[in-house]
């Protein structure tokens, strides 16, 4: 199977926002160090500055949260899932944009992480 490990600061608060509000489901739990998430047969692992994947690199970089790539996360109407995002303190990256596919914004997920919330051409 295929994962996205996506590092964060703190676990517990990046749950709140991949489960709370974009439906993924716990599908295993490390206590405060990692937890892996799972909505529509794709796994995210969210993992914290107690995991390997946090430990610094040869060089001494350290990896941490962050940076353009970006989970996808497709929806029909963009604003149903933006509204409550916004109004739970999230930060709205740009403003919606509508391109040759569809619209979509970028938020961040309260770690530094951007999330695309995506509406395909045709939906809103």
């Amino acid at each position: 199977m295929t994962a996205f490990r996506i590092l964060v600061g703190d676990v517990t608060r990046a749950l709140r926002f991949y489960r709370d509000h974009l439906g993924f489901q716990i599908v295993e739990q490390f206590g405060s160090a990692m937890a892996i998430l799972e909505r529509d047969g794709v796994r995210i692992w969210l993992s914290g500055p107690q995991t390997s994947a946090a430990k610094p690199t040869a060089d001494g970089e350290q990896p941490g949260p962050g940076g353009w790539n970006r989970l996808v996360i497709q929806v029909e109407d963009l604003d149903a899932l933006l509204v409550p995002l916004i109004e739970a303190g999230y930060e709205l990256r740009n403003e919606p944009v509508t391109g040759p596919g569809g619209k979509q914004a970028l938020i961040r997920d309260g770690e530094g992480n951007l999330v695309e919330i995506f509406a395909q051409r045709g939906e809103r």
